[in-house]
This record gives structure tokens, C-alpha cells and sequence, in this order.
């Protein structure tokens, strides 16, 4: 593939983000897709098999980004593990608050939408989300070893519990238009992870 048709196709992809973050995968017409990016319409083809292959790439992208920032967040200096926790938490709140289609998480968004449509997309919404829960019990073990968290929280069976939390609250949200239910998860949050 040429540079000018990399290119091309990751801004196709950079323009899929924001469109199926608002709208979801379904009603994500290509012609609007390549409307929005300023692509010949027809020439979706060139570019992506399908459009199942186009979201496939564009839902791994999104999770490769998302655990890259979340291991960011959690290697900050000058934080310890469980306020690298709180940190993620009030980030949340205002990523997935529900007037801001921009940040919207994609599992959030898309997890309920396409797991019945494609088992590829499953399985990399399902990695996602297993990626997640895999680094918040690794965060909670380091915050018992640097004593920001009480030595006996059980890390793997928290952190599943705080994410599907914060997933529930993230649909309640949207369900709710209200922010309402993340405040209330963040204030749950506090309670399941007890400093050290």
C-alpha cells in the first residue's frame, strides 16, 4: 500500500471514530463516512474489504489507544497507585459525561450494538475490556505494595467489579442524559478501594 492510500485510509478511520462514537455502527452509512472525510464516494472498497473490516480496524486501533493511555495514567510520577486510581475514575466522568459524543467510550457505545452482528468485532470489544480489567488489578496490587490501598482488597475480583461499574453507570448516563450515576460510581469507587 502507498503512503497517499495509508494515508487516506487512516483518515478514513480517524473520521469512522468520531462518526460511530455519535451514531453507532449500524446507522454509520459509508456515504456519510466519506462525505465527512472528503473521499470520492465509490471508493470505500479500495480502501476496506467491508465495512465490518473497517470497524474491526478501527475497534483495535481504539483499544490500543485506550490501554496505551491507561498504562500512562497509571506510571505518572508523584501519584500513588490508588490516586493514579481516583485519577481514571474522574477522568471517566468527564469523558462519558452524556452530551460528549466525542469521547464516548466505543465499548460503552458499540459493546451491546455489534456483539450480536460480528463475532470479530466481539472479540476485540471482549480483549478490550478483559485488557482494562487485567491493568486495574495490576494497579491495585502495586497501590497494596506501596500501602496507598488496605493490603486486603482482592485485586482481580475489585477491579472486574469496579469496571462493569463504571460500564453500567456509563449506560445509565446515556439512558438517563444525566451524570448522575458516574458521580455515584466514583463515590462507590472510593468506598471499594480503602486506603492503605
Amino acid at each position: 500500500m502507498n503512503k497517499k492510500t495509508e494515508k487516506t485510509r487512516e483518515h478514513i478511520l480517524s473520521v469512522g471514530r468520531q462518526l460511530m462514537a455519535e451514531l453507532g455502527f449500524s446507522a454509520l452509512g459509508l456515504g456519510l463516512l466519506l462525505r465527512e472525510a472528503d473521499v470520492p464516494k465509490g471508493s470505500f472498497y479500495h480502501y476496506f474489504s467491508s465495512k465490518e473490516e473497517f470497524a474491526c480496524e478501527l475497534l483495535e486501533q481504539y483499544v490500543g489507544y485506550y490501554h496505551g493511555r491507561l498504562d500512562e495514567l497509571f506510571s505518572k510520577e508523584g501519584r500513588t497507585s490508588r490516586d493514579q486510581l481516583m485519577d481514571y475514575w474522574d477522568q471517566w466522568v468527564v469523558s462519558q459525561c452524556p452530551a460528549d459524543h466525542r469521547n464516548t467510550c466505543l465499548i460503552v457505545k458499540l459493546g451491546a450494538e455489534v456483539s450480536d452482528l460480528s463475532e470479530n468485532m466481539r472479540n476485540i470489544l471482549a480483549e478490550g475490556a478483559s485488557g482494562v480489567t487485567e491493568r486495574l488489578s495490576r494497579q491495585i496490587q502495586k497501590g497494596k505494595a506501596d500501602g496507598s490501598l488496605d493490603a486486603g482488597v482482592n485485586a482481580e475480583m475489585t477491579a472486574a467489579l469496579l469496571y462493569q461499574m463504571w460500564l453500567g453507570a456509563s449506560l445509565l448516563a446515556k439512558v438517563q442524559h444525566s451524570s448522575s450515576p458516574l458521580i455515584q460510581a466514583r463515590t462507590n469507587s472510593e468506598a471499594l478501594l480503602p486506603a492503605g
